[in-house]
């Protein structure tokens, strides 16, 4: 198998530990391994007691069980500890999928919710977010979209790169057509808890459909992408053991450092995820009126989750302007063209607590360059 490059991540090699700002990072502001011990008194001698021999091959137990108060329905034995959100995707699309099948992906996305698939000979149909109404999804496409090799469906819910969320009614009827026609679910929750509004967040997608697998990680919704720690949640036996026998394959079992800090992290999940979303209201309520200062150039559809936003460029595509920006202010924002959606939209990154100094710079340039 041989997968198309990955554009975004290849674009992040050249930029992201040189460019003096980044704005459009998908993962909120972190924090110092002394700053997550803080959180539990005695923890960091218990940390620099962790025995650094093997871990179990599906994850620590400890970490488990504090993964399962995630969930409504998830036992110890439904989950597995990944090295990364990445690992988990890849490790699904390779034990589930085979040649020759069909599968519908949320688009746009990102890239290996397809490219793996289509490096297996899985075909993949896309499934358009409609930007005119807030980016939403229309359940009644999917029966257009429907093949008799259709194996999986995959969402991505809060969405990266717009923003999206799914209110109750739509999530439920993709439940339903998923169970109607007996397909797995793939749902990529990573950034579930970041809801600007908690009243929004949906049930996740494991404890409403019996073929549905829940994708989570510490990257996003709780700040620690430095961590490497994603996991899957899913109450079907058959993706359980072979992603269980695949990970063999892998990295066998994870970090375990990582995984005794990740247990801190999940048990103090309420104050993480508060940290987070208090930093995107905030800078949300700086881009409200720049986005409307520059309403010629940028348009925006207000994001209802997560960290990133996809403006529409109204002015030239978008690659030039990502580069000129760059160029001329240090300023790191991402083209739509890494993430498979034309030359018109870029993503921004809402998570990062030196936004407000970041959107002053690129104010700044707007007005200079787009008068």
């Amino acid at each position: 198998m041989q997968p198309t490059p990955f554009a975004l991540e290849r674009y992040f090699a050249v930029h992201e530990f040189t460019a003096r700002y980044l704005m459009c990072s998908s993962d909120p502001e972190s924090m110092s391994i002394a700053d997550l011990l803080a959180l539990e008194p005695g923890s960091a001698d218990a940390f620099n007691n962790t025995w650094l021999g093997y871990t179990e091959y599906p994850g620590a137990p400890e970490l488990r069980r504090e993964l399962s108060t995630l969930y409504e329905s998830i036992g110890t034995d439904e989950l597995i500890v990944h090295t990364g959100a990445q690992e988990a995707i890849f490790s699904f699309m390779n034990t589930m999928l085979k040649a020759g099948d069909h599968m519908i992906v949320h688009m746009p996305g990102y890239q290996s919710h397809y490219s793996v698939a289509q490096a297996l000979g899985v075909n993949v149909s896309p499934w358009m977010a409609r930007e005119s109404d807030g980016w939403s999804l229309d359940p009644d496409e999917l029966e257009k979209l429907l093949r008799p090799e259709t194996k999986a469906l995959l969402i991505c819910a809060p969405h990266n790169p717009t923003g999206y969320l799914p209110d109750r009614e739509r999530f439920d009827a993709i439940v339903d057509f998923a169970r109607k026609h007996g397909l797995w679910l793939f749902s990529d929750e990573v950034y579930r808890g970041l809801e600007h509004d908690p009243a929004h967040r949906l049930p996740a997608a494991c404890d409403v459909y019996e073929k549905a697998i829940s994708l989570g990680a510490l990257s996003k919704s709780h700040g620690l992408a430095g961590l490497r720690v994603g996991w899957v949640a899913s109450r079907d036996r058959d993706v359980l053991a072979a992603m269980n026998t695949f990970k063999d394959y892998l990295t066998i079992c994870n970090s375990a450092p990582s995984e005794f800090l990740a247990a801190i992290a999940v048990r103090n999940t309420d104050a993480l995820i508060e940290r987070n979303t208090a930093i995107v209201r905030s800078n949300l309520a700086l881009l409200d009126p720049f986005f409307a200062r520059h309403r010629e150039i940028l348009e925006w559809h207000r994001p209802l989750a997560g960290t990133v936003a996809f403006p529409q460029l109204k002015q030239g595509g978008a690659e030039r302007f990502c580069a000129e920006v760059l160029e001329r202010t240090g300023v790191l924002l991402l083209p739509g063209t890494l993430l498979d959606h034309g030359d018109t939209h870029v993503r921004i990154g809402l998570g990062r607590r030196n936004l407000p100094d970041v959107l002053t710079i690129l104010d700044n340039y707007l007005r200079e360059h787009y008068r």
